[in-house]
C-alpha cells in the first residue's frame, strides 16, 4: 500500500486506513462481499521509498467489514420497484436485492397499473386472470418504498467479461452487452409468515395482543 508524499505528516495508521478506503469501500469483491470500510490493521511493515516515484510502500495486513447476509438471515429493507419478474429491494446503500415471483406470497399477482405485487390470503384463485378481477378491498399490495422484512434465499457474484470486439468501417468498437448483471445480488423471499411488509404482521400482532387483553379482563 502505497502513501503520496502529501500525506507524509499524518500518522501512519491513519493515511494507511485512508488509502486503504479509497482503494476498497463501496466497491464489491468477488466471492468476498461489498466493502464497507476497514476494521482494523493488523501488521503494518516499515515503509519503504521505491526508486522514481517518492511514495512510502507498506507490507499491511488488515481487516475489513463486509456486507454479505447469509443464507437463511433475516433483513430489514425497503421496496424500490416492482415488475412482472419480481420486486427490487433497497438497504440505502446496497440496491441489488430481488424478490423473484416464486419467493411471493401465494396466491398473488402483478398490477400494471399500481405497478406493484398483490397478495389475496386463503384465497382459492390461482391464476393472475382471476387475482385480477377481484375487489382492490380484498387485495394486500407490496408497494413502493415500504418496509419489508425478507429472508436471504440465495447469493450470487457475477464477473461479465467485456463483449467481443467488432470492426465497422475501419473503426474498432466495443460491442456492448445488453441486461449487464450486478456485481453481487442478493435473492430473497416473503413467502412466510411474518415476512412481507411489517406493517401486515404489525397489525396483526397489536389485535392478538388486544384479544389477550380482553380475555384475561372477562376473566377478572
Amino acid at each position: 500500500m502505497a502513501i503520496h508524499p502529501s500525506n507524509f505528516g499524518a500518522p501512519v495508521e491513519d493515511a494507511l486506513i485512508a488509502e486503504i478506503n479509497k482503494k476498497y469501500a463501496n466497491r464489491v469483491l468477488h466471492d468476498v462481499g461489498l466493502c464497507i470500510c476497514v476494521f482494523d490493521i493488523t501488521q503494518a511493515g516499515e515503509g519503504k521509498v521505491r526508486y522514481g516515484d517518492g511514495f512510502l510502500w507498506y507490507k499491511v495486513v488488515f481487516r475489513l467489514v463486509v456486507f454479505r447476509p447469509f443464507t437463511s438471515e433475516v433483513i430489514i429493507a425497503k421496496v424500490k420497484s416492482s415488475d412482472e419478474d419480481g420486486i427490487r429491494l433497497t438497504l440505502g446503500f446496497f440496491d441489488d436485492i430481488f424478490i423473484p415471483v416464486t419467493y411471493l406470497p401465494q396466491p398473488s399477482a402483478f398490477d400494471p397499473n399500481e405497478r406493484a405485487h398483490f397478495w389475496i390470503p386463503d384465497s382459492p384463485l390461482t391464476t393472475a386472470t382471476e387475482l385480477l378481477d377481484t375487489p382492490l378491498t380484498e387485495r394486500m399490495y407490496i408497494d413502493q418504498g415500504e418496509v419489508v422484512r425478507v429472508r436471504v434465499e440465495a447469493d450470487e457474484f457475477c464477473d461479465d467479461e467485456p463483449g467481443p470486439i467488432k470492426v465497422s468501417e475501419g473503426v474498432v468498437q466495443q460491442v456492448k452487452r445488453e441486461g449487464r448483471r450486478p456485481n453481487y445480488m442478493i435473492c430473497c423471499s416473503i413467502a412466510e409468515q411474518g415476512l412481507g411488509p411489517v406493517a401486515w404482521w404489525s397489525g396483526a400482532s397489536q389485535a392478538e395482543d388486544g384479544d389477550a387483553e380482553g380475555e384475561e379482563m372477562d376473566e377478572g
